[in-house]
């Protein structure tokens, strides 16, 4: 339950309006609060979120007419918004199973116009929406907040030139936290800033538009003059800025924590007739020191203690880790090896490669279709790049991965973090089709490995065989193999792969014969070999069933004559939602308990005798 405050009585934007500057202050200090509190239990996006609360507050109480539509790019950026838009008292249960997402969701409320997830995409919603609205002739008006890093991916760009030529109104909030945009210019332009966000200023510089404009004949004239005067002067304080290039208005740069210069440039916003793009200046983690003096480690946290912000359990040696040491003794062995990395340089283990081989080290921004690209280059110019990449975001560079590496045969390594379920950052973020579209595109040879030995052992494979190579590897830790694989006497084989592959073999004891597969694209001919020889197969897979490793599995033995039963266990189709993930993995049957009594069950049945 919250606490009494003025939180407490907030159920929609609207009961923002009466709110004066010092109560609204107030709030944003009770939101900080709720929301360090409930990230230090559940654990979630943290120094974004710190970092937008005046922001969301100021933006919420200006545009909120039933109409207006906000959007946070990337997502991650929207617990403040989730707790002024009727969510308080379900924001305890924050990223858990059944409770709500650390996301925008639409299912959730009507206040989240769009699914985010990944980013760079909301100014792109935005301008579909506000189209929308003008077909429809529907009012209100629709805003994208862009930062965190959103402005280094490419499709911000094509949609910021699209806002420049569309007669459909956008208010484009950047939110400046140093991630990503350079720092601000000198002290000259900063006061300009300062002087030009004031709500004296807008209404001396009406009046001056009005008079103007109200001149006989010429006043239309003497307007535009003055117009252009003023922008050479400020173009020569400022400097020009990319959204004015573009041909946009532009505000700021502004406090990205001082509510009274939020709501006039905001108020300005709205009233303007055009797209306007108003740029904020925040500090990430704001309000916790720990999370400001080092916003990447809680850009996204496990749960911590409040008072001084380490974690509650120590973190653990995991995958990324595991492949992170890996990657940096080969490259010690072999100059021709590069890391290329989307953003993610600490979420992917690339950290200490980072520092000792910053020559042979490449941060391309949020791009993951470039980072393709880029690496195919590298392999064309006779280097061998080590793509770091989650699952879910390499989504974006399917094209490429046919276009620029696979059609040319290039020796390029894709290392697939975060493959297959991911547990609470839900939808957008589960690895669950890396898998089927590697089985499409001719020409990749993929592993799996399930623990750090054979992580290590694919990678060097990946650097001694030709073209392109991909290693996909789960969210966390290793599970070690209980027991090894072993031949039983009855019909029953159970086959898998990864993690699962584990669960497999360690359910398998005493009941059926297990293969767990390393390779899985091509298939190991001896696993089909073997595979043969048994009349009811159970392919068990931490992937969706089009395109899967079972799918190829089956129908390459039936190519050899197998008409035995085989039942293909895998994540059906649909969108797999936020939970732990060993909460997803026994609701799909593939934890180790669900695995053995499956293959009992089916014994039992008489099918596998």
């Amino acid at each position: 339950m919250l606490p009494e405050g003025i939180l407490s009585k907030i159920n929609s934007p609207s009961d923002l309006k009466p709110l004066n500057k010092k109560q609204l202050e107030d709030l944003c200090g009770e939101i900080r609060s709720e929301i360090m509190e409930v990230v230090s239990k559940n654990g979630g996006h943290l120094a974004s979120n710190l970092g937008t609360i005046e922001l969301t507050c100021c933006l919420e109480k200006v545009f909120c007419n039933q109409e207006d539509r906000i959007i946070f790019d990337v997502g991650h950026q929207c617990y403040t918004h989730k707790l002024l838009t009727g969510r308080k008292e379900r924001f305890c249960t924050l990223r858990k199973e059944d409770g709500i997402s650390g996301f925008m969701r639409p299912t959730e409320s009507k206040y989240d116009a769009v699914v985010t997830g990944h980013s760079s995409t909301a100014l792109s919603s935005a301008l579909g929406l506000s189209a929308a609205k003008h077909l429809r002739g529907e009012s209100g008006q629709v805003v994208a907040v862009i930062g965190d890093g959103a402005m280094t991916g490419g499709v911000f760009y094509e949609a910021l030139n699209n806002a420049a030529q569309s007669a459909n109104k956008v208010v484009i909030v950047i939110n400046d936290n140093e991630m990503s945009i350079s720092k601000n210019i000198g002290g000259m332009a900063k006061h300009l800033a300062a002087l030009t966000s004031r709500r004296s200023y807008f209404n001396f510089k009406d009046f001056v538009e009005r008079f103007l404009k109200g001149v006989p004949l010429i006043g239309k004239g003497l307007f535009k003059f003055a117009v252009h005067t003023r922008d050479f002067f400020k173009r020569i304080i400022t400097r020009s800025t990319i959204f004015s290039d573009f041909g946009l208005k532009y505000i700021g740069p502004v406090d990205g924590h001082d509510v009274d210069q939020l709501l006039t440039v905001f108020e300005r916003a709205k009233k303007l007739d055009a797209s306007v793009v108003v740029h904020c200046i925040t500090i990430k983690g704001k309000g916790f020191t720990v999370a400001e003096d080092n916003p990447t480690k809680y850009h996204s946290t496990a749960p911590f203690i409040i008072e001084n912000g380490a974690a509650i359990k120590p973190p653990q040696l995991d995958f990324s880790a595991a492949f992170g040491e890996t990657v940096c003794q080969l490259a010690g062995k072999d100059n021709r090896i590069c890391a290329v990395t989307a953003s993610m340089c600490t979420g992917t283990g690339l950290l200490e490669f980072s520092k000792k081989y910053p020559d042979r080290f490449y941060d391309v921004g949020i791009a993951e279709q470039h980072a393709v690209t880029f690496c195919a280059g590298l392999a064309a110019g006779g280097m061998i790049p080590v793509l770091a990449v989650y699952s879910t975001f390499l989504q974006r560079g399917y094209d490429q991965l046919i276009h620029d590496v696979a059609i040319a045969g290039l020796h390029v390594i894709f290392c697939i973090d975060r493959a297959g379920l991911v547990g609470v950052d839900g939808e957008t973020h589960q690895g669950l089709f890396d898998v089927a579209y590697f089985n499409s595109i001719p020409g990749f040879t993929v592993y799996s490995p399930s623990d750090f030995s054979e992580l290590q052992y694919c990678l060097k494979q990946a650097v001694d065989i030709s073209g392109p190579v991909v290693i996909r590897y789960p969210r966390g830790i290793q599970k070690i193999n209980e027991h090894e694989e072993e031949l039983r006497k009855n019909s029953l084989l159970a086959i898998g792969y990864g993690r699962v592959g584990v669960n497999v073999i360690n359910a398998c004891r005493g009941i059926a014969t297990a293969i767990k597969l390393v390779r899985i694209k091509p298939i190991e001919e001896e696993a089909i070999d073997k595979a043969l020889n048994y009349s009811q197969i159970l392919f068990f897979e931490e992937a969706v069933h089009a395109g899967s490793v079972g799918e190829e599995f089956l129908w390459q033995m039936q190519q050899q004559g197998f008409r035995g039963n085989f039942q293909q266990i895998c994540v059906p189709d649909g969108f797999v939602t936020h939970a732990s993930i060993s909460s997803q993995l026994k609701r799909f049957g593939l934890d180790e308990e669900s695995i053995r009594r499956r293959l009992i069950e089916t014994l039992d049945s008489g099918d596998a005798g």
